[in-house]
């Protein structure tokens, strides 16, 4: 099993992009944005028994941006979830692995796709975490176009007033969402300090920095507050011709284009 999270991060995205190619799939940019973040969480962070998804004790993550799906179903794969043959399958009629994150699949805490839930459940969660005396973490993946929805800032209200410091957010800051750039559409800058003025523990960092994504986590004050890691990445990361283009948000690659990309990756 893979352990160092450069090459867990690098095997995460060649197996995005063979689901996306061979299923004719989109969402590819948004997926190569957080394969560095999942990486981290998996091999040095998460309390997680692939041997024993539903362990009482283990750490949840949820997955809000559930149409990125294929970044988290390489990553239980790698980690022995499952095997990884059946990533195959992904899309084909039958299969459990849908194009939008499914419970279905082991390892997959709560089935995503329609955007602005996760975090609202994510504090549910690390609520009843808190009343049962239970020292498991929640964590939430969000993207920052979903940010736009109003249930989301529902949420970030009720962590601090419930003190849910066993709440981390993790925010995929690649902006760029579905209609053209996040300061277009709907600017959320300075994001760090609305979730200060929010009453919460921010930390912005480079979300393709290994070191600084272990390091965030770690470095949380021991208060009451919820955390939230700023995560800024880059739509498309590892790939050059798919870096900051909307384009890949909807396109999957032809022939050509995934040969290429796969080299681009492998010669990292």
């Amino acid at each position: 099993m893979i352990e160092n999270t450069q090459e867990f991060a690098r095997e995460i995205r060649k197996l995005c992009l063979k689901m996306v190619y061979e299923a004719k799939a989109s969402h590819i940019g948004g997926a190569l944005s957080l394969a560095d973040i999942l990486a981290v969480l998996y091999c040095r962070i998460l309390n997680v028994d692939s041997s024993n998804p539903q362990m009482g004790n283990r750490d949840r993550l949820l997955l809000s941006k559930g149409h990125t799906c294929t970044c988290l179903y390489a990553a239980l794969a790698l980690k022995g979830f499952f095997d990884l043959e059946l990533l195959n399958s992904y899309t084909q009629d039958g299969s459990i692995f849908i194009s939008h994150a499914s419970h279905m699949v082991p390892g997959v805490e709560f089935s995503t796709g329609s955007l602005g839930h996760a975090l609202s459940v994510g504090c549910g969660i690390a609520l009843a975490s808190k009343r049962k005396k239970e020292a498991y973490k929640t964590y939430v993946i969000v993207s920052d176009g979903e940010l736009d929805e109003g249930s989301n800032w529902e949420s970030i209200l009720f962590a601090p007033q419930h003190k849910l410091n066993n709440l981390i957010l993790i925010i995929d800051y690649n902006k760029i969402q579905s209609l053209g750039a996040v300061k277009e559409v709907i600017n959320l800058d300075p994001l760090g300090k609305k979730f200060d003025a929010f009453n919460w523990e921010v930390c912005e960092i480079d979300g393709h920095d290994h070191n600084a994504i272990y390091d965030a986590i770690n470095s949380f004050k021991e208060n009451e507050k919820p955390k939230v890691i700023v995560a800024n990445t880059i739509k498309g990361k590892g790939v050059d011709f798919m870096e900051n283009k909307l384009l890949w948000h909807y396109r999957s690659p032809s022939e050509a284009e995934y040969i290429d990309a796969i080299n681009k990756i492998n010669s990292k």
